[in-house]
């Protein structure tokens, strides 16, 4: 039996009621798609629920604290993620400017700069910055051609990288926190800490973009997950909160600061790898250009498929 719907029952369906399901499956909250794509949140509710009316299923599970998928909202996510940047990219007039996609998650490092004003000057192309709460930065999506990633490179994303640059690690503590524990408010009023005095205490993680985990410490002592988060911003206020101690790189340290939270500097601290990754294979040609640039200004080389 065919089961397709009739092509007529998706007369109403535009890009607009894509990228707005998109946005909010990837954000998982229908305030932060709507700042993301610059409109109103009640008009991005109703285009949603306009996609969901054409396709006769319900795509998201709405409560007050956040938004979840369901089994269809998964499947049409999974097919749409790759496609719809392609088919933005497709629609684009073919007079355009060349365009690359420079992925990141919370914060660029200041190498990228000059990387981007070297690549436009020898290529004439331009660079879009697109930043994704994502594990690979919107690579994954199709939304991005080349991306700047913290951490290891996982060795199964079929990538290939290279290494930019390391970053020093800094520790989060609650400057003022209800029921704080004692050995984190011993340390509150340090000015430099050693690595090793975190482990034993609560340790708070962001679990998507973040670059420190309790793995990171020996087995035989490190700190125990009290709390995760899937983007900066909850890591900042789960730390604020007293969730927990937190550990960043300081250049983000610099950048999202927060009253309720001290940054520390940390000694013997393992620094954190910044790589430059894309697809390894039919990765786009202005993503090999930009590669290639940063496989001369960083100090580690290109590394092999798999990362790292």
């Amino acid at each position: 039996m065919n089961d397709e719907r009739p092509p007529a029952a998706l007369d109403g369906v535009a890009l607009r009621h894509l990228r707005g399901f998109l946005a909010v499956a990837e954000e998982r909250s229908f305030t932060h798609a709507a700042d993301r794509l610059r409109i109103g949140q009640p008009a991005l509710t109703r285009t949603v629920r306009a996609l969901e009316t054409a396709l006769g299923a319900r795509l998201l599970d709405r409560t007050t604290r956040r938004v979840e998928l369901t089994d269809a909202g998964q499947r049409l996510y999974a097919d749409l993620a790759p496609l719809l940047p392609r088919l933005t990219a497709a629609l684009r007039p073919p007079d355009g400017p060349a365009l690359l996609r420079l992925g990141f998650t919370s914060l660029l490092p200041a190498v990228c700069t000059a990387l981007t004003a070297t690549f436009e000057a020898a290529t004439g192309a331009g660079v879009r910055l697109v930043r994704r709460d994502a594990p690979l930065a919107g690579l994954e999506s199709g939304e991005s051609d080349v991306v700047v990633l913290r951490g290891e490179v996982p060795e199964d994303a079929g990538l290939r990288s290279t290494l930019l640059l390391h970053e020093p690690r800094v520790a989060a503590l609650p400057r003022h926190a209800p029921g704080l524990p004692a050995a984190v408010s011993a340390l509150a009023g340090r000015r430099v800490l050693d690595w090793t005095e975190l482990a034993g205490l609560p340790l708070v993680v962001n679990t998507v973009t973040g670059s420190t985990r309790p793995e990171l410490w020996p087995a035989a002592w490190r700190p125990h997950l009290s709390c995760t988060a899937g983007n900066v911003d909850e890591w900042l206020e789960a730390v604020a909160a007293g969730h927990g101690v937190g550990v960043a790189p300081e250049p983000l340290a610099r950048r999202h600061t927060h009253p309720g939270i001290r940054y520390i500097r940390l000694k013997n601290a393992p620094a954190v790898p910044v790589h430059l990754a894309l697809p390894a294979r039919d990765a786009h040609p202005l993503a090999e250009r930009f590669f290639a640039l940063g496989v001369q200004a960083g100090p580690g080389g290109p590394a092999a498929p798999g990362g790292r």
